[in-house]
């Protein structure tokens, strides 16, 4: 114990450490893409400034998770993951290369790069060693909301049963694909234009009253969740209740950042809810002249912008 103790302590200050290097290389990208491009041999085009920034912003994004977190393997796995992308994207560029002097850089650049990523997945092996078995489940953060919707209980559970209508009134929802009857797989959108992917399987299905789901074991992300159906007073149609348990990408500073984002679980379900509500009460969402739906309804000038700033699909 004592030793794991030591050993903890020295390799925290290391993940620290690279917390920092990975916010301040961050931040080169993102401020002078031309200049971080000149200097590792590429060629200073649209696509490779472009590709520069999305770089950093990835970097950034890690080495804040890493310095708020500096006990957790996953983010120098992040890291290592990082660290991977930019190889490709620099091997690329060598066999692209046109010139001695800029090949020259760029593998100098890459051998960097792979220094930098040995001694993250060192650090990532440590930390892993280290944690103790129930910490993810410390982390999780449990979500609940509740809608009335003036339709049908057979009604509103057939359209949540089919996972495919999601993305209707899913802000955050790219796609959703039904592997089979009990399993799908899930693409969301994520800050800074990432995104994420995950399966899951239906674990409870009683007609009309609950449907139950979990993510399979591997996703990126976990979570589990049920929506249980019951008919609301004065007869006003379906109380649809919607709990959550997932675990944030970042821990607390990650839910700050992706409420900053507009996708912060809570908030999300919150709004998503209002907008199954008008799909199934009116046949659409009203679409207001701005980026969320807390404004009156407004006709909108510019409809395909609302309809992106609201995430809708067609």
């Amino acid at each position: 114990m004592a030793y794991a103790d030591s050993s903890h302590r020295s390799t925290e200050p290391l993940a620290v450490a690279l917390g920092w290097f990975s916010i301040a290389l961050g931040v080169a990208e993102l401020a002078a893409p031309s200049r971080m491009a000149r200097l590792i041999g590429a060629r200073d085009t649209d696509t490779t400034r472009n590709t520069l920034r999305a770089f950093g912003a990835r970097e950034i994004a890690t080495g804040v998770a890493i310095l708020a977190q500096p006990g957790e393997a996953r983010w120098l796995w992040s890291r290592v993951g990082g660290d991977a992308l930019d190889l490709a994207w620099l091997g690329r560029n060598l066999q692209s290369s046109d010139t001695d002097r800029s090949r020259e850089r760029l593998g100098m650049a890459a051998a960097a790069v792979a220094g930098v990523s040995a001694l993250d997945m060192m650090t990532a092996q440590r930390l892993h060693r280290m944690e103790p078995p129930t910490r993810s489940r410390s982390r999780a953060v449990k979500v609940e909301q509740v809608v009335t919707i003036n339709r049908s209980i057979d009604e509103v559970y057939g359209f949540w049963r089919h996972f495919a209508n999601f993305p209707q009134f899913m802000r955050h929802l790219k796609k959703v694909e039904m592997l089979d009857n009990r399993r799908s797989r899930w693409t969301a959108k994520a800050p800074a234009g990432m995104s994420v992917q995950w399966d899951a399987e239906i674990v409870q299905d009683q007609d009309g009253e609950w449907l139950a789901w979990r993510s399979l074991p591997g996703s990126q992300v976990e979570n589990s969740g049920s929506v249980r159906f019951a008919a609301a007073p004065g007869a006003r149609g379906t109380e649809v209740r919607v709990q959550m348990e997932y675990t944030p990408p970042a821990g607390s500073v990650g839910r700050v950042i992706a409420m900053m984002f507009g996708e912060e679980p809570e908030q999300q379900i919150r709004e998503d809810l209002r907008r199954v509500k008008q799909l199934m009460e009116t046949g659409e969402v009203t679409l207001s002249d701005g980026p969320g739906l807390w404004r009156p309804a407004q006709p909108a000038k510019r409809a395909e912008q609302i309809r992106d700033w609201a995430g809708v699909s067609e």
